[in-house]
């Protein structure tokens, strides 16, 4: 694993979330999910855990009360060790709080994904290397290798920290993998110091991504709304359709990330498919193709399922009732269905 150099990117917009509550018609603790020892109550994977949020100044309390959630949040029994290396993936939703203590995601547009999906959006993350390898392993070694976020052996500069949160239900991609989300907190404050770092103009716009043509971010909480917030509330922000999946009905979500095409600068390029892709992707924007990033599939449904853990309440759209796709999975393995992938 090598050590991400820290070059400089892009520089990204953003737009500030509004942070008063909202109601919500039904609580998360109707889905009765079931609790299990998982890695998120493994101390040792959580190199530098806070004993509460008291040292994270940035975050308003609603966002401090999310990631007290997402902290102790046990996941049910998962599948994932179950399915073939092969059949096995991992992500990133890596987290932190904006200038109003708003918590955002960091989200990628794949150089891959370009010439099918103008816009497409995906949060880091890739397939496992080895049967001993974790979810986390998994998801950090990927982040390293897509967005340049330094891998778990090498520290990030300071003040900036990650904290692994917890995991989240498997989720099955259509190319039949099954997904294990991972949410990590990026911590700013440094108490020695008293230091309180910004992220988006610190650290973000000095990751060498690579694999990438474009590195953004979305307000988190905006996951369980329909309209999005501030100047761009008045513009297309959600659409969602029912779809059947192997004999269910599946919601299939999509969110649009307004973007500023005049303030967004890419990553430099280190091959010529990355150069190809962001040359590309600047296209699209600067004709209007893309205005905005599309966020959808599994990685809106994986972002969707993750904010109701978080705030403990339901979007304002229609969703599915459960969260992810472990009941779905174990149903296909005992089939024999989800087999090593050729």
């Amino acid at each position: 694993m090598r050590r991400a150099p820290f070059l400089r990117a892009l520089r990204i917009s953003f737009s500030p979330r509004h942070s008063s509550p909202r109601s919500y018609p039904v609580l998360l603790s109707d889905l009765h999910i079931r609790r299990h020892q998982s890695i998120a109550s493994s101390p040792s994977l959580h190199p530098g855990r806070p004993s509460s949020t008291a040292d994270m100044p940035r975050l308003n309390p609603i966002s401090q009360a999310a990631i007290d959630r997402l902290r102790s949040f046990k996941p049910p029994v998962t599948s994932y060790d179950l399915v073939p290396v092969s059949r096995r993936a991992a992500v990133l939703l890596l987290l932190y709080a904006d200038a109003r203590g708003d918590l955002r995601v960091v989200l990628t547009i794949r150089a891959s994904t370009l010439s099918s999906y103008a816009g497409q959006a995906a949060l880091p993350g890739g397939k496992s290397d080895s049967e001993s390898e974790t979810p986390l392993q998994t998801a950090r070694r990927e982040a390293h290798e897509e967005i340049g976020l330094p891998g778990l052996d090498y520290p990030l500069p300071p003040p900036f920290t990650v904290e692994h949160l917890c995991e989240i239900p498997c989720s099955l991609a259509r190319t039949e993998l099954v997904v294990r989300p991972c949410v990590a907190l990026l911590h700013t404050f440094d108490e020695a110091s008293g230091r309180d770092a910004d992220p988006e103009t610190e650290l973000i716009p000095r990751l060498d991504a690579r694999e990438v043509a474009a590195v953004f971010t979305a307000p988190f909480r905006d996951f369980l709304f329909q309209l999005g917030t501030g100047s761009e509330g008045d513009q297309e922000w959600y659409h969602g359709v029912w779809t059947e999946w192997w004999g269910t009905q599946w919601r299939m979500h999509q969110f649009f990330v307004p973007i500023d095409p005049t303030r967004v600068i890419k990553p430099r390029a280190h091959d010529h498919a990355q150069s190809e892709a962001v040359h590309k992707l600047k296209e699209q924007e600067s004709s209007g193709e893309v205005t905005r990033y599309r966020v959808f599939g599994m990685t809106a449904r994986i972002l969707v399922d993750v904010a109701r853990i978080a705030y403990n309440h339901e979007p304002d759209f229609e969703h599915n009732r459960h969260t992810a796709d472990e009941d779905l999975i174990e149903r296909l393995r005992g089939r024999g269905r989800l087999g090593p992938k050729i």
